[in-house]
């Protein structure tokens, strides 16, 4: 289970349905609190920082991140959206709570993932990944800390940074995300796709395995130019899952498999329409 804090001083003790009982984070957008319905429903209520409660464009971002979550839906990979509230004077998104820790929090204190740990965490991500595309949103920032190893598996969260793709397939941006798990266009702020997030799927399957990223580095300048330039040696990690990281990991765009196209190699093949792959569905507990 996550660390939960307790509430400081200024929180909310409720917001709209919720009643908050501690706080399971921060970033830069807002707060993460634990929160729990009349019913006992428990869900992880993020809310808009109150500095930006007056800023348009950060109400116009969040908003975005409702919509990406919504979009993806029921997904049995991520995390559902419960309920919303952006007009009010403390917008929030209520997402399904996952009872679990993060990918980073589990390698660093219990050790790379190996076997059928490892294999689990590939095609789970593998099948939120394909999820997210199919629903026409490109995550791009797919990282340790978004992905939680819960009871029955793997979830990909934090739809802070995702765009909804426009009818090209691509986004075009600056570079956002995070250094050590960016694609080399994200870098270079060219187009980013479902593309992006696979390059970000290949270097978070060589942190669980390895526990560092491919791309490490004394300074963000170094990573970045690994991220460009160093070819990530993938010869400890199984044939399939070896071969998908690898494809996964090409510079070039246009040379990647798409997420569909990496579950028919983790699953065994599904003919040469890669697109067509059967999404893995989640075991019942």
């Amino acid at each position: 289970m996550p660390q939960i804090s307790p509430l400081m001083a200024g929180d909310p003790v409720r917001l709209g349905p919720f009643t908050l009982t501690g706080r399971i984070g921060e970033g830069g957008q807002g707060t993460v609190y634990l929160g729990y319905t009349s019913h006992g429903e428990r869900a992880a209520v993020k809310l808009l920082h109150v500095r930006f409660t007056g800023d348009a464009a950060a109400r116009s971002r969040f908003a975005r991140e409702l919509r990406a979550a919504t979009r993806v839906g029921s997904s049995s990979y991520t995390a559902r959206v419960i309920a919303a509230d952006l007009d009010g004077d403390t917008p929030y998104i209520a997402s399904e709570f996952i009872d679990g820790r993060s990918l980073r929090e589990v390698v660093e204190t219990d050790g790379p993932l190996r076997g059928p740990e490892l294999d689990r965490l590939a095609v789970g991500t593998a099948t939120a990944l394909a999820e997210i595309h199919r629903a026409g949103i490109v995550h791009r920032d797919f990282k340790p800390d978004n992905v939680l190893i819960g009871p029955d598996g793997p979830r990909v969260v934090d739809f802070g940074i995702a765009r909804i793709l426009d009818s090209t397939g691509t986004v075009t941006s600056r570079a956002v995300g995070t250094p050590a798990f960016m694609a080399p266009e994200q870098i270079a702020g060219a187009a980013v796709g479902p593309h992006t997030d696979v390059f970000a799927w290949g270097s978070v399957i060589m942190f669980a395995a390895t526990g560092r990223s491919p791309f490490d580095g004394p300074s963000i300048a170094t990573v970045l130019s690994r991220v460009l330039t160093h070819d990530v040696d993938v010869t400890g990690l199984p044939g399939p899952l070896g071969e998908a990281v690898r494809a996964s990991l090409s510079k070039t765009p246009a040379d990647r498999p798409t997420a569909f196209e990496i579950l028919g190699r983790l699953l065994g093949g599904s003919g040469p329409d890669g697109d067509r792959t059967v999404l893995m569905p989640r075991p019942r507990r």
